[in-house]
């Protein structure tokens, strides 16, 4: 199994891709505009990590789509504007709260919907939990993972749009671990990266 992963190159990336906590998670690493000279197809999941700039990935949406089509799984977590690179993505932004956490008994209302997915082997509540920045309409027959307060999607598997999948995700996990705030982003990519290794390297077998 191999693993892309777009590098935008703000140090956030850099710690999250380059550092030795997580480098091995990933067998190749490439700027947006490098995109169209890599064979997607050589690889079983390409990442968009969190503030990945949209106006970066657009001109690329043929190539992603094609992959896609492919067979091929796409990952992107938050704050990316993935609907503008990516098909059939219905996000509504909502209100972020950072400090909720201060307020002793705080609930941000975060759940995990599917607990018998294997995600969730190596993932708990409180390690998605930090924050939220929007929810999903997805479409129907998607696998719904986690939900905001509401209920509304905030993760979740998509292999009915293209012939692939995408996992989508409003969380931004890898911003904040590369910012070095917010722990349970640290969490949440201590046990979401090796299960994209270990389970879907399963799927891919």
């Amino acid at each position: 199994m191999a693993i892309l992963a777009i590098n935008p190159g703000t140090y956030y990336h850099l710690e999250s891709f380059e550092a030795p906590r997580y480098a091995q998670y990933f067998d190749q690493l490439v700027r947006p505009e490098d995109l169209p000279n890599v064979d997607l197809n050589a690889f079983n999941v390409v990442l968009i990590p969190c503030r990945t700039p949209a106006d970066r990935m657009e001109p690329l949406k043929q190539q992603l789509l094609d992959y896609l089509d492919m067979g091929g799984t796409i990952i992107a977590t938050g704050e990316s504007d993935s609907e503008l690179f990516l098909p059939n993505i219905k996000v509504t932004p909502q209100p972020t709260n950072f400090w909720w956490w201060l307020t002793p008994g705080a609930d941000l209302g975060v759940r995990i919907a599917k607990p018998e997915h294997s995600l969730f082997q190596y993932l708990t509540q409180k390690d998605i939990t930090w924050h939220l920045h929007g929810w999903f309409d997805v479409p129907e027959g998607a696998e719904v993972l986690a939900v905001n307060e509401s209920g509304k999607p905030i993760l979740y598997v998509d292999e009915v749009t293209t012939k692939g999948r995408m996992i989508i995700t409003s969380l931004d996990p890898f911003y904040h671990h590369g910012s070095h705030f917010m722990p349970a982003t640290t969490r949440f990519l201590d046990g979401f990266l090796p299960w994209m290794r270990a389970e879907l390297d399963r799927d891919c077998l």
